[in-house]
Formats: structure tokens, C-alpha cells, sequence
């Protein structure tokens, strides 16, 4: 089969269309044919080298976080699906490729409305973004959170979450168009970072009293003012750390203000974990998007040899929603 590797560390240049073995199908897999899969920001972080040369964690040294396609074959242990059937799903690696196993607990439905392209822009970034407001940052209807990167991947996701949750949204973005179309999503009050302190418009939309939840993607610049920005017992999801990992942090505000700080990342986790997340968010948001209520955000498509170009374009930024492969 045709697969993506990395040759060595380092820009989109390493990035090859390369021939590999047919995965084989463990007792609990599904074999998928892949139509189309996620380009993330772990991606770009394992061809960089910062999970090893060689990361796995327990699947495949191909690139790739989630798919959607259809099965093919399955272990004597897997159930629940059929060969034919359209399915997505995280995978530990494999992504990139014709085709790609995954544990069938893994793997959810794809609602008969959406196509592989979209289905392929769900996974990661729902799991990811339910993972960090509701189960760790428990938000609840009605709250007020703070929502960073809202027109990136996981951003836009959150952003989506919690307007179906009823929660109010005070998001960053960059630029008048970006913020506008993050308003449409639900946002309540977006603030342009390259133009305004998004502490301000906290304390302007909650009148002084601050968020319950803060999630966040940019880390070490946004620490303090993060959590600045929370209401006593407020929670910061610290998600990831594209503006640098060594911030400022004010503990007599996290002491005083009983404030929690967690993190949470999903590529590195244990299966059992991974299967834990997963779960949660089919039981609590796949009928949604069988209903239409909630619906994947894609910004850009890029044809499965082009992966190179894709992840320029992610590392260029400027999007809004998901960039996916498509396979065929």
C-alpha cells in the first residue's frame, strides 16, 4: 500500500509517499480503507522529532491520528461493524496510508450525511475539545468560558461544544473575518489577540468576576493572564503550548482562588485512556451529529500525495477548521 512517512526530522521536505506492508489486523481490529484522514498539530510535532524518531505508542510508526473510511476485514474478536461499513476513528499512528487498523472499540459510525471528509474532521479534535470542557473542565450550561485558538482545529471544536452545551463564549482569533465567522459558530465575544487583551474582554463580559473554564493552546505568554482570567474555583485546561512551555505562574492566585491547573494531551496516552475519551464523547455528542445539531468545520483539502503542502499550510496558519488528506 501507498503510505506517508517522515525520512528523518525536520520541515515538510521529509515528508515522503513511500510503499508499505498491508497493516495486519489484530483479534480486536477492524482493517480500514482509508478515504480520508486528519492533519494535526501532533503530526507536524512527530516530524519535528519531539515524540522520537521512531514514536508509535503501540500502532504504527506512519504519521496519522484519525481516519474515516470503510471496513474491510476484522479480527475474530472485533464486533459491532461489517466489512462495508463507514467508519472513523482515532488510531495510534497509521493514518497516512491506504489503510489503517484500529481497535474496534476505537471506532465510531460514520452519520449517513456526512462525508468521509468531513467524518475525518471529527475524531481528534471533538474528543479533544470534550475531553478538556466538559470531563476535566466541567463546564456547565450557562457558564462563562474563555476559548484561545477558537478558529483552529481543536479551537473551532470547543467552540462548537459549548455553544450546544449553552454555555457563553468569550474566544481569541486573529482578524475581523476569523472572528466573525467564530461569532456564527456561538461565540459570544471575541476578542482579536493581535489587537486586544483578551483579559479585558473577560472582565468586561463577566463584569469583573472571570471565567469557569479557560482552555488553552498557546501556554507560556497566556499562563498568568489565563488565569487572570478565571472566577474563584475556575479551571485552566492548558491543552497545548505553541507559544512556549515556561510561563509566569501566580501562585497566590492559583492558592487563594482555589484555581486548578490541568493538562492534557492525547497522542501519548494509554490505550485504555484513549478508549476512556473516546467514549465519553460518542455517548455524549455522536447523536448530535447524526442529527445535524453539530457539524465538522473544513477549511482546507489536500490530495493524499500532497501531505507536504498540507502541513505548510497548517504550520502557515490563518485557516479556520480542519485540513484533511483525501485518500481518492
Amino acid at each position: 500500500m501507498k503510505a506517508i512517512r517522515f525520512q528523518g526530522v525536520g520541515g515538510p521536505d521529509v515528508i515522503q509517499v513511500v510503499d508499505e506492508p498491508m497493516p495486519e489486523p489484530r483479534p480486536d481490529d477492524l482493517l480500514i480503507r482509508v478515504q480520508a484522514a486528519g492533519v494535526n498539530r501532533a503530526d507536524i510535532l512527530q516530524r519535528e522529532g519531539l515524540y522520537g524518531a521512531h514514536a508509535d505508542y503501540g500502532d504504527s510508526p506512519i504519521p496519522g491520528l484519525e481516519v474515516a473510511g470503510t471496513v474491510v476485514a476484522m479480527g475474530a474478536r472485533a464486533a459491532g461493524f461489517k466489512p462495508g461499513d463507514r467508519v472513523m476513528a482515532v488510531v495510534g499512528g497509521g493514518g497516512y496510508a491506504q489503510y489503517a487498523r484500529v481497535d474496534h472499540r476505537m471506532a465510531m459510525p460514520v452519520p449517513e450525511a456526512l462525508t468521509a471528509v468531513q467524518a475525518a474532521a471529527i475524531p481528534e479534535v471533538f474528543v479533544t475539545a470534550h475531553e478538556a470542557l466538559l470531563h476535566l473542565g466541567e463546564a456547565a450550561p450557562g457558564d462563562w468560558v474563555l476559548i484561545h485558538a477558537a478558529a483552529g482545529g481543536v479551537g473551532s471544536a470547543t467552540v462548537a461544544l459549548a455553544h450546544a452545551l449553552g454555555a457563553q463564549i468569550v474566544y481569541t482569533a486573529s482578524g475581523d473575518e476569523r472572528v466573525r465567522r467564530v461569532a456564527a459558530l456561538g461565540g459570544t465575544l471575541g476578542a482579536d489577540y493581535k489587537k486586544e487583551d483578551f483579559l479585558d474582554a473577560v472582565l468586561r463580559a463577566t463584569n469583573g468576576r472571570g471565567v469557569a473554564v479557560v482552555v488553552d493552546f498557546i501556554g507560556a505568554p497566556y499562563l498568568e493572564r489565563n488565569l487572570r482570567s478565571l472566577a474563584a474555583g475556575g479551571r485552566l485546561i492548558q491543552v497545548g503550548l505553541l507559544g512556549g512551555s515556561t510561563g509566569v505562574l501566580p501562585m497566590g492566585l492559583l492558592l487563594h482562588q482555589h484555581l486548578r491547573l490541568i493538562g492534557t494531551v492525547m497522542k501519548s496516552r494509554p490505550f485504555a485512556e484513549k478508549l476512556a475519551m473516546t467514549t465519553r464523547f460518542r455517548q455524549r455528542w455522536l447523536a448530535a451529529f447524526t442529527a445535524g445539531t453539530l457539524a465538522p468545520i473544513v477549511d482546507r483539502i489536500f490530495p493524499f500525495e500532497c501531505a507536504a503542502d498540507a502541513h505548510r499550510a497548517m504550520e502557515a496558519a490563518g485557516g479556520f477548521g480542519r485540513i484533511i488528506l483525501a485518500m481518492e
